[in-house]
């Protein structure tokens, strides 16, 4: 089965952000990409086979969904994290990023401090600066290749700040950590004294690798569920991102208002009808296709891993325990910003996510997209070690 993703499909000529505007970006037309967090396989078949059917209907009227749509999304949660959701906690919005600036509108005021951890998913960022909120920053510490929460400089922030807001990433864009219980349970107590809600973006929950669990953060216990906004979507596990669907999952009903509220203010009510039945299907027929991808992504990382150990010398892969985003470490290079992309831009003609959208601590670093066929991925650490080899990279 795993044939199916080592086809290279052709993306050029779609309008396709990946692989159609690497000019309008400033990058050289030739450069291979592996930047943007979508993938370069074709969907499970099933989905396909419905976004079909209404095609062939051919009327692309407003459209809502009704309780099988609920049951389906319901039914993936509670079957792979063990997370009993109601339907009244669903508000369905066109993405994730949509809903975290919803929610920093519904639950903060201009000037008020919304927590993140950087080096961390870049829109976290944006949608703060945005909305006229204040950024703050509490740094995840990398100590022996893995990076870790810093607790008591988590405290100090929420407490000096002024926080009221904490943007979670869970499983970890772009480190590739999946939380532990225990982590959580730290920081959801943090914000239980000190009265901040938390938004946890988990659209990566899917992507989790051996010997690790992802635990939703609502599910931790009522105190918590009652603090949280749980973000979640169909679109990293089954390439659906241009569809633009989203479940968000609220169990207070004060909280559920306000953001409600926050929804309605940007003007939006139902979403993509392509969207909604691509989301059904994949949650309701997905299963296999998604078995079959994860096993190939393994064998993607494990082609990263032996790359980087055999022909990059300066540069260590942080070992991801989640996600299909790998995250290099290339500051034994020696190189700034401009060198970095002299090298991998100019040299090796890749086009990664330099870890300085990240923030200030993705310094140094740099985003890999390995959702891709293994011929991409070889093509790609191929050429990057030839750069590395030639004599611009000393």
């Amino acid at each position: 089965m795993n044939d199916q993703f080592d086809e290279i499909i052709d993306r050029r000529g779609t309008n396709c952000l990946k692989y159609d505007f690497a000019k309008e970006r400033g990058k050289g037309e030739d450069v291979l990409p592996l930047w943007v967090a979508d993938m370069d396989f074709r969907t499970a078949p099933q989905i396909v086979e419905r976004l079909h059917r209404i095609v062939d209907h051919g009327i692309f009227g407003y459209s809502d969904t009704k309780e099988d749509y609920f049951r389906a999304v319901a039914g993936w949660y509670e079957r792979h994290f063990g997370w009993t959701v109601q339907r009244s906690w669903l508000v369905k919005t066109p993405g994730v990023v949509f809903a975290i600036a919803a929610a920093i509108r519904a639950f903060t005021q201009e000037g008020d401090g919304v927590l993140i951890q950087q080096p961390v998913y870049y829109p976290f960022s944006e949608t703060i600066r945005d909305n006229g909120r204040t950024l703050v920053n509490s740094p995840l510490a990398l100590r022996d290749g893995r990076y870790e929460m810093d607790f008591e400089d988590l405290e100090r922030k929420i407490r000096e700040e002024r926080v009221k807001l904490f943007l979670l990433c869970s499983p970890h864009n772009p480190v590739g950590r999946v939380w532990e219980e225990q982590e959580l349970r730290r920081v959801g107590d943090l914000c239980l004294k000190y009265g901040v809600k938390v938004v946890s973006d988990e659209i990566h929950s899917d992507f989790v690798w051996p010997g690790r669990r992802h635990q939703v953060f609502a599910g931790l216990g009522k105190e918590y569920e009652d603090i949280s906004v749980i973000c979640t979507a169909p679109s990293k596990t089954f390439n659906l991102a241009g569809l633009q669907a989203s479940n968000i999952f609220i169990p207070n009903g004060e909280l559920r208002a306000r953001f409600r509220r926050a929804v309605d203010q940007a003007g939006y009510s139902q979403l993509n009808v392509m969207g909604l039945a691509a989301c059904q299907a994949a949650y309701e027929e997905g299963e296999d296709w998604l078995r079959d991808l994860k096993e190939y992504l393994r064998g993607n990382l494990d082609v990263v891993r032996e790359y980087v150990s055999a022909r990059l010398p300066g540069i260590r892969m942080i070992e991801p325990e989640g996600t299909y985003l790998v995250w290099l470490d290339l500051r034994e290079l020696g190189l700034d910003e401009a060198g970095r992309e002299e090298l991998i831009g100019k040299k090796a003609r890749l086009w990664l996510d330099s870890g300085a959208m990240f923030g200030p601590d993705g310094e140094g670093f740099e985003r890999v997209n390995i959702a891709c066929p293994r011929a991409v991925l070889t093509e790609a650490l191929g050429r990057l070690a030839e750069a590395l080899e030639g004599p611009a990279a000393h």
